[in-house]
């Protein structure tokens, strides 16, 4: 089976070509290098550099090499600059989404596993989140995110294209081997800016607010290790080819953790006394965010096999210390 993995070149992106490779499949990587590496991706795939909003090469892509499902992560994913330029992420995101469902349509390659987020939930009035809760993103991000899946769900009642949108929290970690990771200029992840900081023994980590509504005053979220979520995607594409039927997931660990214990799991991991100063809130940026991931864990028969922040950070320290300055090493 031949998988188009759309943004393969990025972080999570080139997890899932290497994971699809291994699992047997066949993988042509489109990519515009924009916030990717060339390095990043496995040369046992097929590369085109280019842009998802060019219907026509996507189209020649699709037929040319005979492709049966798409996997799409090309998407612009920082919460601040959405909100400091809100039609970058409209034009990039949404344009760029109704560019390939054209094309898959004119191509009839029928099956999409979308890289959708938790952003779409906005401020949950309960947690943990499942996927029946409200959607009301506070971001041009999410709701870019939340726009698209709309988009597919017509597109599945006009021209049968059946898709999965995976509504993941945040991603973290690196492949089993080490080899790929998180490499992001400007870094604005967590975990890779707390583990830089480590490497490199500087005093510029900061933790962005410590006046929210959560037990120690930071930001909590549920991270999910990224070989656990390509694990997903690939048996969300198990899960179309096998049933034809269109469908929504959250994927998450159900673990809540705040910025503090993250940082408390890096120095405990890493043995370093990591420093770090607090900062003004982020614009944009909820409270709490846990997922409820029982119906990927029932329908999907998903399960992670990094549960803790000790495990998911070991997984990020090995990539940190091996390559200092990303894919440059």
């Amino acid at each position: 089976m031949r998988i188009l993995v759309i943004g393969g070149a990025g972080y999570i992106g080139s997890n899932a070509v290497k994971q699809l490779l291994d699992n047997g499949y066949e993988v042509v990587v489109l990519d515009a290098l924009y916030t990717g590496h060339r390095l990043a991706v496995d040369n046992r795939a097929k590369f085109y550099q280019g842009d998802l909003k060019n219907k026509f090469l996507v189209s020649q892509i699709l037929r040319n090499e005979k492709i049966d499902a798409v996997m799409h992560f090309a998407a612009y994913s920082l919460v601040p600059e959405s909100m400091k330029n809100p039609l970058k992420y409209y034009d990039n995101n949404v344009w760029g989404m109704i560019a390939l469902l054209e094309a898959m349509r004119d191509a009839r390659v029928n099956y999409l596993v979308f890289s959708s987020s938790a952003a779409t939930y906005g401020i949950p009035k309960k947690l943990p989140i499942t996927e029946d809760s409200p959607l009301n993103p506070i971001n041009p991000y999410g709701d870019t995110k939340l726009m698209i899946e709309k988009i597919m769900h017509w597109a599945d009642k006009a021209d049968g294209i059946k898709s999965v949108a995976l509504r993941y929290f945040n991603v973290a970690g690196a492949s089993k081997d080490g080899q790929t990771g998180e490499d992001h200029a400007p870094e604005t992840h967590l975990i890779p800016n707390i583990l830089n900081s480590a490497v490199k023994g500087d005093n510029k980590f900061t933790i962005f607010g410590d006046d929210y509504d959560t037990h120690d005053g930071t930001n909590v979220r549920d991270y999910i290790q990224v070989t656990d979520l390509i694990d997903a995607h690939i048996l969300a594409l198990q899960y179309l080819i096998k049933t034809n039927l269109s469908d929504v997931f959250n994927l998450g660990t159900e673990h809540g953790y705040s910025n503090l214990e993250i940082l408390q799991a890096a120095r405990k991991v890493t043995g370093i006394q990591i420093p770090y100063t607090i900062g003004p809130r982020r614009s944009g940026d909820p409270d709490s965010l846990v997922a409820d991931s029982t119906k990927a864990r029932t329908i999907l028969h998903w399960q992670p096999q990094f549960e803790s922040a000790e495990d998911l950070i070991a997984s990020a320290w090995q990539w940190h210390q091996a390559h200092h300055h990303g894919y440059e090493d």
